[in-house]
């Protein structure tokens, strides 16, 4: 696809990303005939995050995946500018610069510049073999580091820690997990299904450890050979990781002078920022959403994908709201944790009898219809869970326990009804 620009017309999006990638994507499917161009400090081809800590040790790459193949940014004329970061944004000009010293024109500007890694202030916590997980030469160090054996201590039992657990205990790896809270995904999950998820990994063999916190890094500044907790435990360590959650990435937002808040950079229902002709997608965008109780972040790669694309195309001229239940997985081991939608702790919560820590499915529900939902190892119940939501169903909580429930019959039955009204 070839196109002719517009005078003055032009779009740039600040980060090569799975949400910066499918707004440029959207931007030519709905025939915006400016130039477009896709800036990252990043020297990579732009490439999907999820892999870095699913498949880390896999194979002797960092597990890159391209989110697009180099021909389709030819094809759609999309002018990457990888390895340079902007450095500001004149609002008065409409211009941003770049680190080269090159100034971009932009008559829209898409900031997708995403998060970063929270660090740790505990001494030591500089050491070289202290690392964090958020771009490929991150993985690139640590699959290095974890090629030379263990043991390996990760500070936070979020997706990341969970799944970085799980590949290095496929290789024969020591784990120690250190989680601050009473259980791994407390804020995800609630009690029942973390206390799942806690037996999975203790049944591989990591070493769980909730309710404590790292107190001092024991070794030197060429490496950490222990962590001592909060509960005076020393534990042994060759790699540490740190996944203790992130900060959004809001530097460039200030410098133009654009509000910015806890969660990033406040957008509204179209991903506009406080200045109309900017907008902010992706992991830095603090956005309404029907499925959160209030403005907040929605940081996986599917909500990212769609909000990217939802922006997009509203620049084209397209205008569109991203409102889809939000969506998540996270490999563990030899089975897929799915979550969808968002739970409340006021929901009212089911788990389905015969549940074990690698097959489960779990509901919350919401005045009489499923909110959101969780599934190990039930990838086909969980699509249908998402048409159930989608569709605002009816559902009945004491059926719900039983397996031998039929979702895919609940939906056609719902399906049926509303047809024949």
């Amino acid at each position: 696809m070839s196109t002719s620009a517009v005078p003055g017309q032009s779009c740039v999006i600040v980060g090569a990303s799975a949400a910066g990638v499918c707004a440029a994507v959207a931007l030519r499917g709905h025939g915006y005939r400016g130039r477009v161009t896709l800036v990252d400090a990043d020297p990579n081809l732009p490439y999907e995050r999820p892999p870095l800590s699913k498949g880390l040790l896999d194979g002797e790459s960092a597990g890159l995946v391209p989110i697009q193949p180099p021909s389709v940014y030819q094809d759609l004329d999309i002018a990457l500018r990888l390895g340079e970061r902007v450095v500001g944004i004149d609002p008065a000009a409409l211009t941003v610069r770049l680190s080269g010293g090159d100034v971009l024109g932009c008559g829209r500007l898409v900031l997708a510049t995403g998060v970063a890694a929270r660090r740790l202030t505990t001494p030591g916590a500089d050491a070289d073999n202290v690392l964090s997980l958020r771009d490929a030469a991150d993985a690139v160090r640590l699959h290095a580091r974890l090629a030379r054996g263990g043991p390996l201590v990760i500070i936070g039992a979020g997706f990341i820690g969970l799944e970085l657990a799980a590949v290095a205990r496929r290789r024969g790896i020591e784990v120690t997990v250190v989680e601050a809270q009473p259980y791994p995904l407390a804020s995800v999950l609630g009690p029942a299904v973390a206390d799942l998820m806690t037996r999975l990994h203790r049944d591989h063999g990591v070493r769980l450890l909730t309710g404590v916190t790292v107190t001092e890094f024991l070794g030197s500044p060429a490496g950490v050979e222990a962590v001592r907790l909060s509960d005076g435990r020393r534990v042994p360590a060759a790699t540490v990781v740190v996944g203790i959650g992130v900060r959004p990435r809001t530097e460039l937002a200030r410098t133009a002078r654009i509000d910015v808040d806890d969660w990033g950079i406040p957008v509204n229902e179209f991903g506009q920022t406080s200045r109309a002709w900017i907008y902010a997608t992706g992991d830095v965008a603090s956005q309404p959403h029907p499925h959160l109780t209030a403005r907040g972040r929605l940081e996986h790669w599917e909500a990212a994908q769609r909000h990217g694309t939802a922006v997009g195309s509203t620049i084209a001229g397209s205008p569109v709201r991203y409102t889809a239940p939000p969506y998540a997985w996270s490999d563990q081991y030899d089975t897929t944790l799915q979550i969808i939608g968002r739970p409340r702790r006021s929901d009212d919560f089911v788990l389905r009898e015969g549940a074990v820590p690698d097959r489960f499915l779990a509901f919350w529900l919401r005045h009489g219809r499923i909110a959101a939902a969780a599934g190990m190892g039930a990838a086909r119940e969980v699509g249908v869970v998402k048409r159930l939501i989608a569709g605002n169903v009816p559902v009945d909580s004491r059926l719900l326990s039983d397996p031998g429930l039929d979702l895919r019959g609940t939906l056609k039955q719902h399906l049926v009804r509303k047809s024949a009204q």
